[in-house]
């Protein structure tokens, strides 16, 4: 495991999967006169797992929910592959496009245009919109980060701030 950086191993015999071992799972068996057990010692039996049909919502809730780093696919009680928190990054980086060459801009709009309004202006001005992300402060406002296609961001800044949005970052 250490030497090829995996962290997780499903254990299956005849494509029936058997248990999981983690390197949480092993590390109180790192000593030399323990590596000697036989992996059914040492693995997780019934580990959670994930059907391939499940979405990247829900592989993602049951790591979160059970703190775990992988889950073993399974299909009719045999193992399919294994998603891993690795895996869920990878598929989160590509849906918000954070390794293209982009600009953001992150926005509190005004009422009632809303982001409409927001993304009216963006379209105006030739921007591209690859994600938009949502967090909600404390205070009930919905603060809206948009990412663009790559554009000088100022201008569009400014235009905003004129519509009566408040800009609360850009980063080119």
């Amino acid at each position: 495991m250490k030497r090829h950086a995996i962290r997780h191993l499903p254990v299956a015999e005849g494509g029936k999967l058997l248990g999981l071992v983690t390197e949480s799972s092993i590390r109180q068996y790192a000593r030399p006169e323990e590596l000697s057990r036989a992996v059914r010692e040492v693995m997780i039996l019934n580990p959670i797992t994930v059907s391939p049909e499940a979405t990247i919502d829900e592989a993602a809730r049951l790591i979160y929910r059970y703190k775990i780093g992988g889950l073993p696919v399974v299909e009719n009680h045999r193992l399919v592959g294994i998603i891993t928190i690795t895996d869920l990054l990878e598929a989160f980086i590509e849906l918000m496009g954070l390794l293209r060459s982009s600009s953001r801009v992150d926005v509190i709009p005004k009422e009632p245009e809303g982001l409409d309004g927001v993304l009216e202006i963006i379209r105006e001005h030739g921007g591209r919109v690859i994600s938009i992300g949502m967090d909600v402060e404390p205070g009930g406002e919905k603060v809206y980060y948009i990412r663009l296609e790559k554009m000088p961001v100022e201008p569009l800044a400014s235009a905003l701030e004129v519509a009566g949005h408040r800009v609360i970052s850009v980063v080119d």
